[in-house]
């Protein structure tokens, strides 16, 4: 097992599975105590790197393109702090970050995880639900089959004159969100099925508004976003397959095997313990490299002599 607990939270990682834990002190941001633990599968994982600062580092894991369903919803609009996949660490903790990372990628290579490929599916499930979120002009909930706004008084004629919106799930072909930044208003858009016309965030009675001002740094709202993300088709998905059912997506398992499904990459006939003797030598190997027992040659030497093994 490889730690590193830090202010911010405990990522630990046990040869399968990376897991995710908020921090509690107050500067963690509100997303990611929302969010929780989050517990990512090692085939989830594209890779990982350590970025050296002069206040703090910052350790980066970065997930598969359609692994993870909040990922997928936020776009790349999540700033560091409120990114569950980004911690920030502390000066003397950097030795532990780098070692941390570097297990990581010893796991991924051996586990011959195709990082650079696409997901056909979300390997992490959804945030659970029912969710609410309130925004500027109304407020949307989902209870994992059904979308509601309700309007409120700042709410625009051309949206509160038809009262509450409702839409289902199996109606629904997306979901956009968009956060407030500054003085500029964000959004929450559900998007049904079928050829709409694009209104402005302000008259679409699709839309709720995150206003600017008050929300610019409440980006919790991509939560009701990724939950609604997970139960429609994968973007891999062709447009007329079904949506997942209520439950979401599917959920990774948390056992020994967690990471290894049948797209792991294993050739035929390899055995789990012959894996775990090999991960176990490549980190003895690590440790005496960094110990300075061995020289980058005799590193890279011995490394490749286990690696050839599979």
């Amino acid at each position: 097992m490889t730690e590193i607990l830090q202010r911010a939270g405990n990522w630990t990682f046990d040869g399968g599975t990376v897991r995710v834990v908020p921090g509690h002190h107050k500067s963690v941001h509100r997303l990611r105590r929302l969010l929780g633990e989050v517990v990512v599968p090692l085939e989830a994982v594209s890779g990982i790197a350590y970025e050296p600062g002069r206040r703090a580092g910052r350790l980066r894991l970065r997930l598969r393109h359609g692994a993870d369903p909040l990922l997928q919803a936020a776009g790349g609009r999540l700033p560091d702090a409120a990114d569950p996949y980004s911690l920030e660490v502390e000066p003397d903790r950097a030795g532990v970050a780098e070692y941390f990372a570097d297990e990581l990628r010893n796991a991924l290579l051996l586990e011959q995880v195709p990082v650079a490929e696409p997901c056909d599916r979300y390997l992490l499930p959804g945030p659970p639900v029912p969710l609410t979120v309130q925004g500027t002009d109304g407020t949307a909930s989902f209870d994992g089959d059904l979308v509601r706004i309700d309007w409120n008084w700042v709410a625009e004629g051309s949206k509160s004159s038809a009262g509450p919106r409702t839409l289902a799930l199996h109606e629904l072909a997306g979901v956009e969100w968009s956060p407030a930044v500054g003085l500029e208003n964000g959004f929450l858009r559900f998007r049904p099925k079928g050829s709409h016309a694009v209104l402005k965030p302000d008259h679409d009675p699709n839309c709720l508004v995150l206003w600017g001002v008050r929300q610019a740094k409440d980006v919790s709202s991509v939560l009701l976003a990724a939950a609604v993300t997970a139960r429609l088709p994968h973007p891999s998905v062709p447009a007329s397959a079904p949506a997942l059912p209520s439950s979401g997506g599917p959920r990774p398992e948390t056992g020994a095997d967690s990471g290894s499904g049948s797209g792991s990459g294993k050739e035929p006939g390899f055995e789990g313990a012959d894996h775990d003797a090999l991960l176990r030598r490549l980190r003895e190997l690590g440790e005496l490299h960094r110990e300075g027992v061995l020289t980058e040659e005799e590193f890279t030497a011995a490394k490749q002599a286990v690696l050839s093994r599979f």
